[in-house]
């Protein structure tokens, strides 16, 4: 889904590993129940964690009926993903996809 306009906008900082997990959960936590675009074109390194928390929020997103995409991500961002074998082709935004 993409996320509608009236939605939020979470960017994330240049690392997003086992030290920033927890206030990554904690900034989803506090958009919750709004749809979300995210910006990752900042994003460095991403670690599992990171990537756990992502997708924990994708799948609360989906169940609460609101959207979740990615607007923008750096290349080191998807070949993160890509590295452990996470597909967000469907969960970027229009303008963005390949």
């Amino acid at each position: 889904m993409a996320a509608k306009k009236s939605g939020k906008t979470l960017s994330l900082g240049a690392v997003l590993d086992l030290n920033e997990a927890s206030a990554l959960r904690d900034k989803l936590i506090s958009v919750r129940g709004n749809d979300l675009s995210i910006d990752a074109s900042a994003v460095e390194r991403l670690g599992g964690l990171g990537v756990q928390v992502l997708m924990a929020a994708v799948k609360t997103w989906d169940q609460d009926k609101h959207s979740f995409a990615f607007v923008k991500v750096s290349d080191a961002f998807q070949k993160a993903m890509q590295l452990v074998g996470v597909d967000i082709d469907h969960l970027l935004a229009k303008e963005i996809r390949q």
